[in-house]
């Protein structure tokens, strides 16, 4: 290595030669995901042109050649061209390793990622793989020295290399205009797999939209919503708010492994055909507490109206939410108490990063314990099953399923450890909610209270079907595995609000996120004109005396609140 740089700092290229060789490891090597899509989806056609296929590279790298071009003055040209490669190795190592797309999605996702998250995607595979591809072509750009003409004659040889590459841009689009037309309007998710360019696009819209674009007035959708219940007994509920659980590894689903031992005994009613409003927690989490649909689903418009938890604790409940997730509420809480749970080494359910789910009974079984209130909510927001570390998510007493995958690098597991340590964090989380529900149960008889229970994942999970692994694709063309989630609702036998017969009988209807805003606002019997009667799906087990209770009368349930 020594004496390869020693040979590249003897070695004097001129800005131009070094731009192009750049681009062509960028375009031709960092670049394969996208050109391996692309073959893919062109040799597909009934009929395709061969000189199209070849053009696509060709086009690539005359696209590359100009953006690097423009940027290539004196003083940045090798501190730009460092800092693409090392970005675009970033992303490389992701889309080859888990199939990831670095959409606007995934860059919202990696900026609100704390620093125990993105540590748990490091390993030495991980290492290697960006020493090779980041780190090593970096250094000979470093290294190689530069020959530098007069200002103008430079300007002119970096217009002509310009002026070349548009040449060629203009020829192919002139030539294949229809071939690229065609691709490129009926496969859009392939524009996610541009290395680094469809990141730096959504990279610009994020930070603008986030630091540049001035808040908007907060909307208030109710004033005065008020919790009206038909007995002068307390109410509790308690929403489990999941991380990263795919509703085909619920066993309550259909799955053929006794993934929901605990849960199965307790009566619970699974609802089979649940999906998410995304694949990613920085989507899913605001968009299902909020008013808005998934269709209208705007972050901005989201956090700057009230949400469902805000309607709930302004009709009077007492409001808590506990978070074990590092990734916090998404904004959902910022009007509520919240209560963090310590990753102090000190706690035997933590390693000083995370905690194990368990770690969320103490302060449910505390809050329980002190009800102030008529009517409480409480969140547990989970760390579930978020990977790529699934085996820190159970503890080893917990192991059911073996042999699993002690490691993070999961693409070089075994489809069937992959499999089992995912499922034991399934089987974790169903023994974590039979926990609580034993809790609500004893708090029932003990001091008759109206107790339930929701449990419903925030997205879903891949876990190498067609080579793609984690969450966080784009939702267009997301596989289901991301998007159909579990949803779990228990209550405590006294109440009389919701047949659990009749929602047994409606659990495979087809449901969203969309629903949750009314869902709860339904099981907490919070009468407001924020409600959308047409959109709850317990109100065809809801007894007429809590509809009446909780319908504001003479209101036009097609109304839509943006």
């Amino acid at each position: 290595m020594k004496k390869l740089l020693s040979y590249l700092k003897s070695l004097t290229i001129t800005t131009n030669q070094l731009v192009f060789f750049t681009c062509c490891y960028i375009a031709l090597i960092l670049n394969l995901p996208f050109l391996v899509k692309a073959t893919e989806v062109i040799t597909s056609l009934d009929n395709y042109n061969w000189f199209f296929l070849l053009s696509l590279p060709l086009f690539l790298l005359s696209i590359s050649i100009i953006l690097q071009s423009i940027l290539a003055f004196r003083w940045i040209t090798k501190p730009i061209l460092i800092i693409t490669v090392i970005c675009s190795s970033l992303i490389f190592y992701g889309t080859i390793s888990y199939g990831l797309v670095f959409d606007y999605g995934m860059v919202q996702n990696t900026v609100e990622t704390d620093t125990a998250e993105a540590l748990s995607y490091v390993n030495l595979h991980a290492i290697l793989f960006f020493i090779l591809f980041g780190i090593v072509p970096s250094l000979l750009i470093y290294a190689v020295q530069l020959s530098y003409k007069p200002f103008l004659n430079e300007l002119l040889t970096r217009l002509k290399l310009i002026a070349m590459s548009l040449c060629v841009v203009f020829l192919i689009s002139g030539l294949f205009y229809s071939n690229y037309a065609s691709v490129g309007r009926n496969n859009k998710a392939l524009i996610g797999y541009i290395t680094p360019y469809k990141m730096l696009d959504a990279s610009y819209k994020f930070v603008r939209n986030h630091y540049f674009t001035p808040p908007l007035k907060f909307k208030v959708l109710d004033t005065s919503p008020t919790i009206v219940r038909g007995s002068n007994r307390k109410h509790v509920t308690v929403m489990v708010l999941g991380e990263t659980a795919r509703a085909d590894s619920f066993s309550l689903n259909g799955y053929n492994k006794p993934t929901n031992q605990y849960t199965e005994k307790q009566g619970v009613v699974s609802f089979t055909n649940m999906h998410s409003c995304g694949t990613a927690t920085a989507v899913s989490v605001p968009c299902m507490f909020s008013r808005l649909s998934k269709q209208n689903y705007d972050k901005r418009i989201a956090t700057s109206q009230q949400n469902a938890v805000d309607l709930i604790h302004l009709a009077g409940a007492d409001v808590l939410w506990i978070s074990n997730n590092n990734g916090s509420c998404k904004g959902v809480c910022t009007r509520v108490i919240t209560q963090k749970v310590d990753t102090n080494k000190l706690n035997p359910l933590c390693d000083g990063e995370y905690c194990y789910d368990e770690a969320l009974l103490a302060p449910l079984r505390t809050k329980l314990d002190h009800l102030t209130h008529e009517n409480t909510l409480i969140v547990l927001h989970m760390i579930g099953s978020h990977g790529p570390t699934y085996f820190k998510r159970y503890p080893i007493e917990k192991r059911l399923f073996t042999p699993d995958c002690q490691r993070s690098d999961i693409q070089n597991c075994s489809q069937q450890q992959l499999i089992n340590t995912y499922d034991n964090t399934i089987a974790y989380t169903d023994f974590v909610l039979s926990e609580v529900i034993s809790g609500l149960s004893e708090l029932a008889e003990k001091e008759d209270v109206e107790t339930s229970l929701l449990y419903i994942s925030d997205h879903g999970e891949s876990l190498g079907e067609n080579g793609i692994y984690l969450h966080g694709l784009p939702y267009a063309f997301a596989p289901e595995e991301q998007t159909r989630v579990p949803m779990i609702y228990w209550n405590d036998p006294t109440q009389t609000d919701f047949n659990l017969n009749c929602l047994n009988t409606s659990a495979k209807a087809h449901i969203t996120h969309d629903n949750i805003f009314d869902t709860l606002l339904s099981i907490m019997s919070v009468r407001t004109t924020a409600y959308r009667i047409g959109s709850d799906p317990f109100i065809q087990c809801k007894s007429q005396s809590a509809i009446a209770r909780t319908t504001v009368p003479n209101r036009l349930d097609t109304e839509i609140v943006n």
